[in-house]
């Protein structure tokens, strides 16, 4: 099959679901110029300092830091907060956001990103799995209770150290507070929020069991193969249809869609296509 044949395939598939899941890894982001921490290079890419400190992403993005040195800890999770607030999501959020509108689908977005670009983007927090939490959200580091709250705090980090001269306070026992994000080697994390987006999840996938649906996959890699086995995994159910989008790793079995590009040039060509008679 040519890919002009696979694109208006995979139209057709858009064109007749009456459900969209959207499965987002890191790749989604990349298009809008978040970083792409592929790898340590492609993390140190991102933050030279870590490099020259010999640090990998797994260890920069360790809870431990927010109990032995929470300026550091903050250093890189407030720098992250920083660029996702400023960040202005790429066009291919839009693209999904019409579909949906225009279709009338009913749909859910699972995603292991943290940066919280689908709500900016629009979407309806209420159909969102953040499954490794959201950086956007605080809690204690403790942790002291069960309270998540929202990060309204304000980082001026100095990027030379990589240091940050604010830290958030836990307002229960004004202890230093982490953000609500799963990390490595993480034994603190409150997963309450994102266990009430996997409620949401499973109502919305036991409601539309029946339904033709499609499940688009956008840059989600193999390293850490949360979203890639999920939308494998909703590709067995009857009627499903997974179309991955992945520069790199845009392989997957028939009778599902492969596209090797960035999420926003083929959603842009998808697009095209479905507004072809």
């Amino acid at each position: 099959m040519t890919t002009t044949d696979n694109l208006t395939a995979a139209a057709a598939a858009i064109r007749n679901a009456s459900a969209l899941v959207i499965t987002a890894g890191a790749g989604m982001g990349v298009d809008s110029g978040l970083p792409d921490f592929r790898g340590n290079q492609g993390f140190w890419n991102a933050y030279p300092r870590y490099e020259r400190l010999g640090l990998s992403f797994i260890q920069a993005a360790n809870p431990e830091h927010f109990e032995t040195d929470p300026h550091f800890g903050w250093g890189f999770y407030g720098h992250r907060t920083n660029l996702y607030r400023n960040t202005t999501p790429h066009q291919g959020f839009t693209t999904l956001r019409n579909w949906i509108t225009a279709r009338n689908l009913d749909y859910f977005i699972v995603t292991s990103n943290v940066d919280g670009q689908f709500q900016k983007a629009g979407f309806n927090d209420d159909h969102i799995l953040e499954v490794h939490g959201s950086i956007h959200y605080l809690q204690c580091t403790i942790p002291c209770c069960s309270s998540i709250w929202p990060n309204n705090a304000q980082f001026d980090i100095n990027e030379a150290t990589m240091r940050s001269t604010e830290i958030p306070r836990c307002p229960h026992c004004n202890r230093v507070a982490r953000p609500n994000i799963l990390m490595f080697g993480d034994y603190s994390w409150l997963p309450q929020r994102e266990a009430g987006q996997e409620t949401r999840f499973e109502n919305f996938l036991q409601h539309t069991e029946a339904a033709s649906t499609v499940v688009i996959e956008l840059g989600a890699g193999s390293a850490i193969p949360t979203i890639r086995n999920l939308s494998q995994r909703l590709g067995h159910r009857p009627g499903t249809r997974v179309i991955r989008i992945n520069p790199r790793e845009a392989q997957i079995a028939g009778p599902h869609f492969s596209f090797p590009g960035s999420a926003v040039d083929i959603l842009s060509q998808l697009n095209t296509c479905l507004a072809c008679p």
